[in-house]
C-alpha cells in the first residue's frame, strides 16, 4: 500500500504541469513624477492590452518597476537590481537624460534590450554610431534633442524673427545635461539660421526657489526675449515669471508645461510660457487610436498626470512593438537578432486621413537629409514641411491666460497663435 502511493506522488510530481513561462519587464524611472508615472502606465496598459489577447509568445507578461527617484545613482542600483536580481527579459525607461547616462554602460555590459521614452539626449545616438556593438539593444523612441533643436531654430526663424521681429536673446538654462545639450545646440545655430543673436547664457542651480536676481540679470542684457531650458522643477521658474511679470517673452523647452496638470502647478500662473513638446502635446488634435488610449488611461487611474505625457505614448506604442520584434527574433535573447527586428517596427497612425503620428526608427546609414547627419535607432521624425514622410520632431506650445494650452507652431498643425503676455501689450 505504501509503495502503491509513492508511486503515485512520483507519478504526480513527474507529470505536473509546468507554470506556464513568462516575461518579464523592468520599469526604470521615478515612481513619484509625472514623466515616470507617464511611461508606467502606458507600459501597463500595453501589458493588459497584449495579455488579454494572449499574450506573446504564448507567454504572459509581468511587469517589475525599479525606482530612479531621478537619482543618478539610484538609477545605476535600479538597472542592476533589474538585470541581476528581477531578471527581466526587457527594460522600458522613463529616466530623465543624466540618469540614463548612468546606468548606460549597465545596459553595454547586460545587453538587454532597453527602450528610452523620454530621454532625448543626443550623445546617446551618437554612442549607437561609434558602438553599434554595445549599443546593439538600445533604442529611444523620441525625436533626439539635435532634432528638437533644429525645430526650434526653425521656430526662431519663422515666428520669433520673422512675426515678432526680435533679433537677440538671452539664454536660461538649467545646470543638468539635458540642459547643456540643448543650450549647445541652440546656441550655436540661432545667429547663423535663425539671425537671432545670442547675448548672454546664464546657468542656474536646478534648486534655485528665487529667480527675481536671475530674471534681473537677463533684463540687463538687453535681449528681446528668453529662452529657458528647464526639465527639473520647471514650475517655480514659469509661475515666478508670471507673478513678476517679467517685460521679456519667455520660450524655450520647459518640462512642467508638457503636462495638462501645469496649470494647478503654477497655481494658474503659467500663462504666456511657451515650450518645445515632443508629440503628442498639450493641445494637440489627436488620432483615433491615441484617443483611444487616452480614454483607456483616464478609466484605469484617477490620479495625475491625468493624462499621459508624451513618452506614456511612447511607451505605450514601443513596448508593443518591441514585443512584436521579440516574436520575430525568437525572444529577447539574442540582442542583436532582437535589434535587427525592432529597428523594422513601424507604425503609422492617421487623421482625416492624413498621417499624423508614426512610431518608427532611424535604421543604420541613413542619412537625414537637413541635418546631413544619421540617427541611428531613433524615432523617425521629419525636419521640414509638409511631413509628408513623419511627423515633426517637436511643436511648440504655448499655455494662454485663461489656462487652456495650444500649438502654435508648425504652422501645419497649429491650433492657436504665438502671442505676448497681457502684461507686454
Amino acid at each position: 500500500m505504501m509503495m502503491r502511493k509513492l508511486l503515485a506522488t512520483t507519478l504526480m510530481l513527474g507529470f505536473a504541469t509546468p507554470a506556464m513561462a513568462e516575461i518579464k519587464v523592468g520599469f526604470i524611472g521615478s515612481l513619484s513624477s509625472d514623466t515616470g508615472l507617464s511611461t508606467l502606465r502606458g507600459a501597463e496598459i500595453a501589458i493588459d492590452e497584449l495579455n488579454a489577447a494572449g499574450g506573446v509568445m504564448g507567454q504572459q507578461i509581468t511587469l517589475v518597476t525599479a525606482d530612479t527617484q531621478e537619482d543618478v545613482t539610484e538609477g545605476v542600483k535600479a538597472y542592476e537590481y533589474l538585470a541581476e536580481t528581477a531578471e527581466v527579459d526587457f527594460i522600458i525607461s522613463g529616466s530623465i537624460d543624466d540618469v540614463s547616462l548612468g546606468w548606460l554602460p549597465r545596459m553595454q555590459e547586460y545587453q538587454i534590450p532597453t527602450l528610452d521614452t523620454w530621454t532625448s539626449y543626443i550623445g546617446i545616438i551618437d554612442m549607437i554610431v561609434e558602438d553599434p556593438d554595445t549599443m546593439a539593444p538600445y533604442f529611444m523612441n523620441i525625436a533626439s534633442d539635435e532634432a528638437l533643436a533644429t525645430l526650434y531654430i526653425n521656430f526662431g526663424a519663422d515666428v520669433l524673427k520673422a512675426k515678432m521681429g526680435w533679433d537677440s536673446v538671452v539664454v536660461l538654462a538649467e545646470d543638468t545635461a539635458f540642459g547643456e545639450a540643448i543650450t549647445g545646440l541652440v546656441t550655436e545655430a540661432l545667429a547663423p539660421v535663425a539671425g537671432i543673436e545670442v547675448a548672454e547664457i546664464i546657468t542656474y542651480d536646478v534648486g534655485t526657489v528665487d529667480f527675481a536676481p536671475i530674471f534681473a540679470k537677463a533684463e540687463a542684457s538687453g535681449a528681446d526675449f528668453i529662452y529657458q531650458v528647464s526639465s527639473v522643477n520647471s514650475q517655480v521658474i514659469s509661475s515666478q515669471y508670471v507673478k513678476l511679470q517679467v517685460p521679456m517673452a519667455m520660450t524655450g523647452v520647459n518640462v512642467a508645461a508638457l503636462g495638462v496638470d501645469y496649470w494647478d502647478d503654477t497655481g494658474g500662473a503659467g500663462g504666456g510660457i511657451s515650450t518645445l513638446s515632443p508629440l503628442p502635446s498639450v493641445g494637440f488634435k489627436l488620432d483615433p487610436v491615441s484617443q483611444a488610449f487616452v480614454d483607456t488611461y483616464q478609466e484605469k487611474y484617477d490620479s495625475r498626470p491625468t493624462i499621459p505625457h508624451f513618452n506614456g505614448f511612447n511607451a505605450y506604442h514601443g513596448l508593443k512593438q518591441a514585443m512584436a520584434a521579440a516574436e520575430e527574433a525568437g525572444g529577447f535573447g539574442d540582442a542583436k537578432a532582437w535589434s535587427a527586428k525592432m529597428v523594422k517596427q513601424d507604425l503609422k497612425l492617421e487623421l482625416d486621413g492624413k498621417l499624423w503620428l508614426r512610431y518608427g526608427f532611424w535604421e543604420a546609414g541613413e542619412v537625414e537629409p537637413v541635418t546631413g547627419r544619421t540617427y541611428p535607432q531613433n524615432a523617425l521624425f521629419d525636419l521640414s514641411a509638409p511631413y509628408d514622410d513623419a511627423q515633426p520632431s517637436m511643436v511648440v506650445v504655448q499655455w494662454k491666460e485663461d489656462g487652456t494650452p495650444g500649438v502654435v507652431y508648425p504652422f501645419e498643425y497649429a491650433t492657436t497663435e504665438f502671442e505676448l503676455p497681457s502684461w507686454m501689450k
